[in-house]
C-alpha cells in the first residue's frame, strides 16, 4: 500500500494535466539596480519554464503572504474576491496579476530582450474594484512569496515552486538622518564651516566693491574747465593803388 500511494498520486496529477515545475521564481540580476523598493520588486521572467505545456494557456503571477502558501488553492481563479488585489492581504491573502500568454516568454531569449517583471508598478488601479488583477503597489515590507501558474481556461495545467520570502525596503525615519552637531560626521561639519566662511568673505568683498563704485560715480568732484573765449580782431586791408610810374 505504501509503494502504491505515490504512484496513485502521480497518476492523479497526470490525469489533471498539471505539471509541478522545479523552477523557483527569483529576483532579477542585482546589476540592474532598484530590485526592491518600499512597494515593488523585480523578478526574472519564467523563460523556458512552460515550453512543454500544450494548448492556449495564460500564465499568471501569484503573490501571497507566507501564511497563505501552505493552503493555497489553484482552483480559485483570478478576478474572484479571494484573489483580488484590493483585498490583499486582509480578505485576500493572495492575489493573481501580470497575466500573459506563452508568446511573451519565448525560449530561448532573443538578444536584447527585456526579461524582467516589476511587481507593484501600477498605481491607478489600486482602489479600482473593476481591476481585481491590478499590479498595484505592495502594502508593506512583507515578506511575500510568489509563483507562476499556467491556466488553460479556468483549469490549472502547470505551476512553478514558490519563491523564497521577499522582504521589501523600509523607509528611513526622519530622526535617523544625520544632522550637523549630531556627531555623525566631523569632517562634513568642518567642510561646511569652511565653505560658510569663504562665502562670507566673498560676499563682503562684493559689497565693498559695490560701495566704492557707487561713491565714485555719484559723489565725485570731477570738474570741467570752461574753454577760454578767443577774440579775433578784424582788420580792414586798405587797397593799395599802384603808383603811377615816375615821369622821366
Amino acid at each position: 500500500t505504501r509503494t502504491m500511494l505515490p504512484l496513485l498520486l502521480l497518476l492523479l496529477a497526470m490525469a489533471h494535466g498539471q505539471d509541478e515545475s522545479q523552477y523557483r521564481p527569483k529576483l532579477a540580476d542585482p546589476s540592474l539596480g532598484g530590485l526592491k523598493t518600499t512597494s515593488t520588486f523585480v523578478l526574472e521572467q519564467p523563460r523556458c519554464v512552460f515550453d512543454k505545456v500544450q494548448g492556449d494557456i495564460v500564465i499568471w503571477l501569484v503573490v501571497a503572504v507566507p501564511e497563505a502558501v501552505p493552503r493555497f488553492n489553484n482552483s480559485v481563479g483570478p478576478g474572484t474576491p479571494e484573489r483580488a488585489f484590493q483585498g490583499f492581504p486582509t480578505s485576500a491573502p493572495a492575489y493573481m496579476t501580470l497575466n500573459t500568454t506563452l508568446l511573451n516568454y519565448p525560449c530561448p531569449k532573443p538578444p536584447r530582450d527585456i526579461t524582467v517583471l516589476r511587481v507593484g508598478s501600477e498605481t491607478k488601479c489600486t482602489k479600482d474594484k473593476e481591476r481585481p488583477t491590478c499590479n498595484g503597489p505592495l502594502p508593506g515590507p512583507g515578506p511575500y512569496q510568489v509563483k507562476f501558474l499556467a491556466l488553460n481556461g479556468s483549469e490549472p495545467v502547470a505551476e512553478t515552486s514558490w519563491s523564497e520570502p521577499i522582504t521589501l525596503r523600509t523607509a528611513q525615519p526622519f530622526s535617523s538622518i544625520p544632522t550637523p552637531g549630531s556627531g555623525h560626521s566631523a569632517g562634513m561639519i568642518a567642510l561646511t564651516a569652511i565653505l560658510s566662511i569663504l562665502f562670507a568673505i566673498l560676499l563682503a568683498g562684493l559689497l565693498a566693491m559695490l560701495v566704492f563704485w557707487g561713491s565714485d560715480t555719484c559723489g565725485g568732484t570731477s570738474t570741467f574747465t570752461k574753454p577760454e573765449m578767443v577774440t579775433v580782431q578784424r582788420y580792414n586791408t586798405h587797397h593799395v593803388y599802384d603808383q603811377p610810374a615816375a615821369r622821366l
